[in-house]
């Protein structure tokens, strides 16, 4: 037996039969894809080959002046640390991350639905099942593995004088803290944090009610960020508030005492408005519905919380980064207090909350003065996913060791043993047959183009075919409008459905759990005037709704109920949509605009590429052929 040389805590599988520490993978570095650029100036590039996405290039400036663009990205934490390692490994500020509890809330939110103001609850995506089956599957020992791995790479990318803060509770933060004082020392923790908060409700009478969060608190090295600042101080105790007095030397309080049974008192001159924080926190309340920063998030965090932390432990324009980024309070609160930030999500929906929560923030209360309006529009912000790379990753790893030849066939198998459908052979564009359809299926790393269905629909017209199903990860734009048109000329049923990301896990496709939506659709109406282009959404159509949960679909009153928002790039000449024009809806205002205006000052043949968002935060793009005389 190896001998015991030090005292940590140990699941199964953390160490092998040698006993040596079982090594992890650290995917990547895998490109990112830019999906979308907000409040960002248009800058004009020549290039030959127009396509959907740029690549993150990481050559941006260290400050919002040269060039800096913040960053939401949606993706496994663990691939997307992984891939910014290579780019920002060792120059993470700060890191503030509120993880899972297993409580099950963790991925559970509230929608709404159209103008009315109905309220259905968000369930879990099969993604969002899968973080919580991985996190979770195999009790606490999968738990403890996967914020192991993943604090492992975070402490790869703070900086040498960053902090971290872990957001914790009853459940696991005893756990959480051996980890870190294994992975960063115990003479680098600082401080458990204790928040605490008043109790809805009491359920119960068994035990003590619980009313209170962990905050763990640790830095990389001795030499860290940490500010006294003013903004970060605790008010005076209510006596002392009421016992303040002005003389000539400035404000004080008289402290009290005894000495030798004589009452003694002295004064106390205050030269800031307040006390240093304690590690005991119960001067910020949780969120409450009718402030401006409710987000009807189960989990949300109130921006006074973490106000106290950024201020504490960064300066202006560091980098902050939470890689649990939920409702987006972190990334809000650092974009109000003029810091860089890096935000990261598993759940497609938080990634839409979150950019909807920047593009309204100017709107929000300020941070110094709950009374004010923040009044300024969001630093320039990316939305940023691995794409095509993280589809790559899971191809290799579930057909590994095997021939390219021999990994498509694989490939097509799998995916038509998930629709339900039998392969068949010696086609060019048909893979399967399921009932009297047949089946064309995209490949992992491309986009399927208005030529590869007109390929398959003519293999069925050859075979006398008459109904076409094509599963695809991602779709050339305009196909869906364009390619429908052709299909009811050559009369063929034509069924486009999306390959969702849920495949990615095993655990999921064993439950049986994939389904595979029909892309949805809209129509646009542009009209042109001299230089000035007007664009109205007329329709947005998902084709069939029997896969959508019934309590959903009973709220759906007009076509307008789907779309929770929609942008567009009035001239899209880039390889990354910039956002020029948006609505959207919002908790408190579900006002939705059907009609945009834009005045172009040349003329020229423009791009119109237009997004439109469903209530599942799933997007939908077009592009459209515009010109201007």
């Amino acid at each position: 037996m190896k001998k015991i040389e030090k005292s940590e805590l140990v699941w199964r599988n953390k160490y092998n039969d040698e006993g040596i520490l079982m090594d992890f993978q650290r995917p990547g570095p895998y490109p990112f894809q830019i999906v979308e650029s907000i409040n960002v100036p248009k800058i004009v590039k020549k290039t030959t080959n127009l396509t959907l996405f740029d690549f993150w290039e990481g050559n941006e400036g260290n400050t919002f002046e040269e060039g800096w663009k913040n960053k939401l990205i949606w993706g496994d934490n663990k691939l997307v640390m992984s891939s910014l390692l290579e780019k920002v490994s060792g120059k993470i500020d700060l890191i503030y991350i509120d993880p899972p509890f297993a409580t099950g809330a963790d991925f559970k939110f509230k929608i709404k639905v159209g103008e009315e103001k109905n309220v259905v609850a968000k369930e879990h995506s099969i993604l969002e099942e899968k973080a919580y089956r991985d996190t979770w599957g195999s009790g606490l020992d999968s738990y403890l593995k996967y914020m192991f791995e993943r604090l492992v790479i975070m402490k790869d990318l703070l900086a040498e004088t960053g902090s971290i803060y872990i957001h914790l509770d009853w459940h696991v933060g005893h756990y959480i803290k051996l980890i870190m004082d294994e992975l960063f020392g115990i003479d680098n923790f600082r401080n458990e944090i204790i928040w605490a908060y008043p109790a809805a409700s009491a359920q119960t009478k068994k035990f003590f009610v619980r009313s209170f969060d962990t905050i763990l608190f640790y830095t990389k090295s001795e030499n860290y960020t940490f500010n006294d600042d003013q903004e970060i101080y605790m008010e005076y105790s209510d006596r002392v508030k009421k016992n303040l007095q002005t003389d000539e030397k400035g404000t004080f309080y008289y402290r009290g005492g005894s000495h030798n049974g004589k009452k003694l008192a002295r004064k106390v001159y205050i030269t800031k408005t307040g006390v240093f924080p304690r590690d005991f926190w119960n001067d910020i309340p949780y969120v409450r519905w009718n402030t401006r920063q409710y987000q009807a998030f189960a989990t949300q965090k109130p921006e006074a919380l973490i106000k106290r932390i950024i201020l504490a432990s960064t300066n202006k324009e560091d980098i902050v980064a939470d890689f649990f980024c939920g409702s987006g309070t972190t990334i809000a609160t650092a974009e109000k207090l003029n810091r860089r930030w890096i935000g990261c999500d598993l759940s497609r929906y938080a990634i839409h909350l979150g950019r909807k929560r920047l593009l309204e923030i100017e709107k929000s209360s300020d941070l110094y003065n709950k009374k004010k309006i923040y009044s300024k529009k969001a630093n320039p912000f990316e939305i940023l996913n691995l794409g095509k790379y993280e589809r790559q990753y899971w191809q290799i790893t579930t057909f590994n060791n095997k021939d390219e030849k021999q990994i498509l066939f694989e490939y097509l198998a799998f995916m038509l043993k998930l629709y339900q459908a039998e392969p068949i052979i010696g086609f060019n564009y048909i893979h399967g047959k399921r009932g009297n359809a047949f089946i064309y299926i995209g490949s992992v790393d491309s986009p399927i183009t208005i030529q590869e269905v007109l390929n398959a629909i003519n293999e069925c017209k050859t075979l006398n075919q008459k109904e076409l199903h094509v599963l695809g990860w991602e779709w050339e734009m305009g196909l869906n409008y364009a390619i429908q048109e052709i299909s009811k000329k050559e009369g063929i049923k034509l069924k486009l459905r999306i390959i969702p990301n849920d495949v990615l896990d095993q655990k999921a496709v064993e439950k049986g759990d994939i389904k595979f939506f029909e892309l949805s659709y809209f129509k646009i109406k542009l009209l042109v005037e001299n230089n000035k282009l007007n664009v109205n959404l007329q329709d947005f159509v998902i084709p069939h709704t029997d896969l959508i949960p019934e309590g959903i679909k009973e709220k759906i009153e007009k076509w307008t109920d789907w779309v929770d928002y929609w942008a567009i790039d009035f001239s899209f000449q880039v390889n990354t949509f910039n956002n020029l024009w948006t609505s959207y809806r919002t908790i408190k205002d579900r006002s939705l605009r059907l009609k945009a205006e834009y005045e172009y000052k040349k003329p020229g043949n423009y791009k119109v590429f237009i997004k439109v968002i469903d209530i599942f935060g799933v997007d939908t793009s077009q592009i459209y052929d515009v010109k201007i005389e």
